[in-house]
């Protein structure tokens, strides 16, 4: 039996779920397209309230969503399952055909690697009109029909070249090989874009804050910045790793903020005893947040890295005053199977 989902304040976005589906799952089915990031239960990026109706929630990553919060309505929808009729609300609505979802070939032209990361760069079909925002994501196809989800590092306007950086799971099945095997001319298998990890407003106040490859979709957001006018809000990026080694975009970032001075740019290492001639910021990342930003109630923030590292933001900056839809996450967490 299929239930009917209707999003409050849309009357014409209407759409099916059947009680084996997330009601996530059933909007993308349906060309909806509702804020969402990990797909996991781990960001929060799809949070929403359940006006009338129930679901039964499955899998959500502890603190994500208190008992009050529960009490009063708020669902991931990623996790959401419909156990009779809905009426939701969603922080935002749009159509997916607005930015069509391809699946293509696409061939690896370099490979950089930097500690244990690859900087991989993708050439597209040279048919191929693939267009997304800055901060989605593809996913890379395996023959055997799994997926590997990698945010876009490029800017939009890619000149028909996508950047991935991917980290090194030991013992995972596909990144593995990526260090080991993937050559230039190696041919990949797309499909994108996805995801609404994407820039809000640049009216307030911007603090980017990264953990490890979260970087690559933060990456993808500055460039779509530096693309326009120079942001008339102060621009802040934290970079966080446990070591300098794994600031693999430290360069880049230095670079970057040379030649646009608006962004303020601040690296953190977790681990100072393991860098004895570190002189900068020390301690987890979200803390070094808070002790620098006391109080966060002009900015918008976005936040990507670990689940643990989006849910100590998520508490940290909360207590600090920042309104909660003005944050914004995407937590890397790996598939059911190792990467």
């Amino acid at each position: 039996m299929t239930h009917t989902v209707q999003i409050a304040n849309h009357p014409d976005a209407t759409f099916t779920a059947a009680p084996d589906e997330t009601v996530l799952d059933a909007a993308l089915r349906s060309g909806l397209t509702v804020p969402y990031g990990c797909r996991d239960g781990a960001c929060g990026a799809c949070r929403a309230r359940v006006v009338n109706g129930t679901v039964e929630l499955k899998g959500v990553a502890p603190g994500v969503l208190s008992d009050d919060e529960r009490a009063a309505g708020w669902t991931l929808l990623c996790r959401a399952y419909p156990r009779s009729d809905l009426t939701i609300e969603v922080r935002e609505l749009r159509r997916a055909d607005d930015l069509p979802i391809h699946k293509f070939p696409a061939r690896v032209e370099t490979i950089e690697k930097i500690d244990d990361v690859a900087i991989v760069t993708l050439k597209l079909p040279n048919s191929l009109d693939f267009r997304f925002r800055a901060g989605q994501y593809v996913d890379v196809l395996l023959p055997d029909g799994a997926r590997r989800s990698f945010s876009i590092a490029s800017a939009p306007n890619h000149g028909g070249f996508l950047e991935l950086h991917i980290r090194l799971v030991p013992g995972g099945r596909f990144t593995p090989k990526v260090f080991t095997e993937t050559a230039p001319k190696t041919v990949w298998r797309l499909e994108g874009p996805f995801g609404t990890f994407t820039l809000k407003s640049r009216a307030r106040p911007l603090l980017f804050v990264a953990g490890g490859t979260g970087f690559a979709p933060i990456q993808s957001l500055l460039q779509e910045l530096a693309a326009g006018e120079p942001p008339q809000v102060p621009v802040l990026c934290y970079f966080g790793a446990r070591t300098p080694a794994g600031l693999y975009r430290d360069a880049w970032l230095r670079a970057f903020a040379e030649s646009h001075p608006w962004l303020d740019y601040r690296p953190v290492i977790s681990e100072p005893e393991q860098a004895p001639d570190w002189t900068g910021r020390t301690g987890l990342v979200p803390d070094a947040v808070v002790a620098e930003l006391s109080d966060l109630t002009a900015y918008d923030a976005y936040v990507c890295g670990s689940p643990a590292m989006v849910e100590a933001a998520r508490a940290r900056f909360r207590a600090a005053n920042l309104p909660e839809e003005a944050f914004f996450a995407d937590a890397f967490t790996f598939q059911s199977t190792p990467q």
